[in-house]
């Protein structure tokens, strides 16, 4: 990415699985975890969820059978706000000619998938709270 060249599949399903495998170890300690990634497609959420058997499975897992318990934050917006963001990084690996490729890859979470949707138009504090109250008011399952 840091090359102006889109990742593909075999690029990120290993990134996937390890990002999995500490998921795991962090759900086996029960200890919380936050982890912020471009989990694009389906099959991708799919991997942090169930880890490598999803990759040749490629069925979706129903959120009752899902070996780990995620909440999936999407934080939508039009391309020009996320265009604007990136112009303003500094430093930052992605190049903000890639932003097209990743819009293109977008496949946004839809049921059974355990998922809320937060504008990215909203502030931030504003964004913390949808997802805080998300979590605390039991809108989505988490165990």
């Amino acid at each position: 990415m840091a090359e102006g060249i889109p990742l593909n599949d075999e690029d990120r399903i290993p990134w996937l699985c390890a990002l999995h495998d500490v998921l795991r170890r962090k759900d086996s300690s029960r200890e919380d975890a936050i982890l912020a990634c471009s989990a694009l497609k389906k099959m991708y959420r799919h991997i942090l969820v169930s880890g490598a058997s999803a990759v040749q499975s490629r069925q979706p897992v129903q959120p009752e059978d899902a070996a780990l318990k995620i909440l999936f934050v999407h934080l939508d917006g039009p391309i020009d706000v996320i265009a604007g963001r990136l112009e303003k990084r500094k430093g930052h690996f992605m190049a903000p000619e890639l932003l097209k490729s990743q819009f293109d890859t977008l496949e946004p979470p839809s049921a059974p998938e355990n998922f809320i949707t937060i504008s990215l138009e909203k502030s931030l504090p504003e964004i913390v709270l949808e997802i805080e109250r998300a979590i605390f008011q039991g809108e989505v399952f988490l165990e």
